[in-house]
This record gives C-alpha cells, sequence and structure tokens, in this order.
C-alpha cells in the first residue's frame, strides 16, 4: 500500500475502533445497568435495540450526507456527536432516559458508516480495496476483545457512568487525528469519475439488488449481535463468571472474528467479488456450529463451536461488501453502501430484544440456537446475487430508470 492508503487505513480503523467500543461498552456491563434500573432481559434488549432503531434509520441520510458534503467532513461530525452521546450515557438517571440518549448515539453513529466507505473508496485502487478495508473493518473484533476487558474492571474502579465518560474522551482524540491527518482523495484512472447526481435517491432505494445484498448483511448480523449482546449475560448468569472474566473468555472468539474479517478481505481481493465461493461454505460451518454451542454442555465446548461460528461467519463480512464497492459510481458509493449496511443494523434493532425475551421464556440456549437461521439466510441469498462487476452493473442498468444510466459504467473496470 501506499503511504497515502496506509495513513488512510490507520485513521479508518481507529475511527472504527472506538465506535464500536463505544457501542458494545454497554453490553459488557449490562447486567450491573439492569440491576440499577431493575430490568429484565427483555429490556436490557431494549436498551441495545434501541440504538439500532436510530443507527438503522441514519443509513440512508448518511450516505445522502457524505456524497453531498464529503465523506471526510461526514466523519468528523459523527466522531464529535457520538462521543458527545457516548458521554451522556452515563448521566442517565433512569430507563427511559437511557433510551433517549441511546436513541440519540444510534443516531449520531449511523452517519458514519458510509461516510467511511466512500473515504476509502477515494483512497484506493481497486486491486486494494477490498484487503484494505478487510483491515479496518477487523478493528471491529478488535474492540469485541479490548471492551470486554477494559469496561468491566474500569467500571468496577470508577463506577460504569464515568467508564462511558473515559470512553467519549478517546472519540474526541481520534476525531482531531482525522480531522488533521486524513488524505485528500485520489484520482484512479480505474475509477468511473462520471457525475452521478441524476440519479435521485428515491430510484437507488428502488435498486433490488441492492436490497438483496442488505439481505446477506442482515444474515451475518444476526450472529454478530446476537453474540455479542447476550455472551457476556450468558457466561455470568448461566455459566457464574465474572463480568471480567467473561470479558478474557470473550477474546477468543474475538480474534477468531479479526482473523475472519482479514482473511475475508484478502480473499475478496483474490476473487474480484464471487462472494458466493465464499460465503456459502462459511455459512455452512457456521450455522451447525451454533447448534453445537447451544446444547454443549461444557463451557470450554461452548466456546469452541462459538468461536467456530463467529469466525466462519466473519470470513463473509467482507465478501458482502466486495461487488458493491469494486462497481458502484462513486457519486453513489455513500448511498449504496448505505442501504446495505442498513441492513445489517435491522438485525441489530431486532435480534437482541427477540434473544433477551426468548432467553426470558426459554433459556439461553434456545435462544443462540435461533441465531442459527442467520447463516443460513445468508448463504442461500449469496446464490441470488450478482458475483462480478459486470453482472452487477447490468442490474443497476435494468434497474434505474433509462435518463439517468448515462451515469453507470458500460463494463466492467477492474
Amino acid at each position: 500500500m501506499s503511504a497515502q492508503v496506509r495513513i488512510t487505513v490507520v485513521l479508518l480503523f481507529a475511527a472504527w475502533f472506538i465506535d464500536y467500543v463505544d457501542r458494545l461498552a454497554i453490553a459488557t456491563i449490562l447486567p450491573t445497568i439492569g440491576d440499577e434500573f431493575d430490568l429484565d432481559l427483555g429490556r436490557q434488549g431494549l436498551v441495545v435495540s434501541v440504538f439500532f432503531v436510530a443507527y438503522a434509520a441514519a443509513q440512508i441520510p448518511g450516505g445522502m450526507l457524505a456524497d453531498r458534503f464529503g465523506a471526510k467532513r461526514v466523519t468528523c461530525w459523527a466522531l464529535l456527536a457520538w462521543s458527545l452521546f457516548t458521554a451522556l450515557t452515563g448521566l442517565a438517571w433512569s430507563f427511559t432516559a437511557l433510551l433517549l440518549v441511546r436513541f440519540a448515539f444510534g443516531a449520531a453513529e449511523g452517519i458514519f458508516p458510509s461516510a467511511s466507505m466512500k473515504a476509502l473508496v477515494e483512497r484506493t485502487s481497486l486491486a486494494e480495496r477490498m484487503g484494505a478495508q478487510g483491515l479496518i473493518m477487523s478493528s471491529n473484533s478488535i474492540a469485541s476483545v479490548v471492551a470486554p476487558l477494559a469496561v468491566p474492571p474500569l467500571a468496577a474502579l470508577v463506577g460504569w457512568r464515568w467508564a462511558f465518560v473515559s470512553a467519549a474522551l478517546l472519540g474526541v482524540l481520534v476525531y482531531f487525528a482525522v480531522r488533521w491527518w486524513l488524505p485528500a482523495p485520489a484520482e484512479r484512472t480505474e475509477d468511473i469519475v462520471r457525475p452521478s447526481d441524476g440519479v435521485p435517491v428515491r430510484e437507488v432505494l428502488r435498486i433490488g439488488v441492492l436490497w438483496r445484498f442488505a439481505l446477506m448483511l442482515f444474515g451475518y448480523s444476526t450472529v454478530a449481535w446476537g453474540l455479542s449482546t447476550w455472551i457476556p449475560s450468558y457466561l455470568s448468569t448461566e455459566r457464574g463468571l465474572s463480568l471480567t472474566s467473561a470479558g478474557v473468555l470473550m477474546a477468543v472468539p474475538s480474534l477468531a472474528a479479526a482473523l475472519g474479517t482479514l482473511l475475508g478481505g484478502r480473499l475478496s481481493d483474490r476473487l474480484e467479488g464471487h462472494h458466493r465461493k465464499v460465503i456459502v461454505p462459511a455459512m455452512s460451518v457456521s450455522a451447525p456450529a451454533l447448534c453445537l454451542m447451544a446444547v454443549s454442555p461444557g463451557l470450554a465446548g461452548s466456546v469452541a463451536c462459538g468461536t467456530v461460528a463467529i469466525f466462519a461467519a466473519s470470513l463473509c463480512y467482507m465478501p458482502i461488501f466486495a461487488v458493491p464497492l469494486r462497481s458502484l459510481p462513486p457519486g453513489l458509493v455513500g448511498v449504496g453502501s448505505a442501504v446495505i449496511v442498513f441492513g445489517g443494523q435491522v438485525a441489530g434493532m431486532v435480534v437482541p430484544p427477540v434473544l433477551g425475551v426468548i432467553a426470558d421464556a426459554v433459556s439461553f440456549e434456545a435462544a443462540f440456537a435461533v441465531l442459527a437461521l442467520g447463516p443460513v439466510l445468508t448463504a442461500l441469498v449469496a446464490l441470488a446475487t450478482p458475483q462480478d462487476t459486470e453482472s452487477f452493473t447490468a442490474a443497476l442498468r435494468h434497474r434505474t430508470p433509462r435518463a439517468d444510466r448515462s451515469v453507470l459504467p458500460e463494463k466492467e473496470t477492474s
């Protein structure tokens, strides 16, 4: 990678890392917050899911903002706003106040993902794009290691409220780093440079192929958010571990997820898309591993099966984005990627409270077994989506109004 791309990767990695630490912090100490506000598991799940309601709703407006005002500017806006609401989480005085703050926090973070993807597309070539994105998105899994290890001990030391304030300060530091050091966009001769202002957002939202990729991400995210939300509570309440010990144990599957994301990005570049070759076999492993995790009588077996499940699912994260990010015109990257990310956030909105209700009514084991439906869905939809730039572009041209088709590439440009 060039120096410009390396700096971009480091800064966006840092932004995504603090993004995930801030949102995962509440899951790592959810039992403590539940005790303070006297919340059952269903309402604890609602605290997590209300974030995703706003996060999902902000995806497409965030993509529109990134396309209009620029990726760097919107990224900085998002960093400042979500850091503010992270700090305000520590000031919540009731369950209702907590829900309102987490809703605002979700809206602030929701404008970030499409801006980040647009920033990367503007600064990378096709050949290095998905590998670079895989490095950036591995930050999510690294944060999944760090948050459970750092937040519970910090909360035990200074209280859970001050733990959120401390996390907010890190977000402010990353804001200044991005503002000062993110390189300017590079001109890439292989990219489509024709303007895309002629395609109304409402027409982009009607492109069915984008929603199929969103549905794939929904299936993947049921696994990611189902496990990250409820594993700490499961290990604490069902296995008798302290939250700190649970955080240490969660490092194993989280590191496996980071490795899977990195490998998935590299495979995406080598395969030039063709996500079916990765997603179908990987999700065929993830689904039964989740079922085995649910029925495993021992802690070691449960953790091992969960690690296999999240590793296999994480292999699919970057392949889901590979063809769209290689194929969308630059002027549509913000909104187009936002449509796909929206699918994943709907899963984050729906899955935590549903699993909480199942865990309350039946058991955690039954709730984890239900997660196996996510990999099955992703694998099935992967069979019905374009596998390369040429077929993706053909699908776009078929669904885009005739007057606006001039903004789309005539042929594959990789």
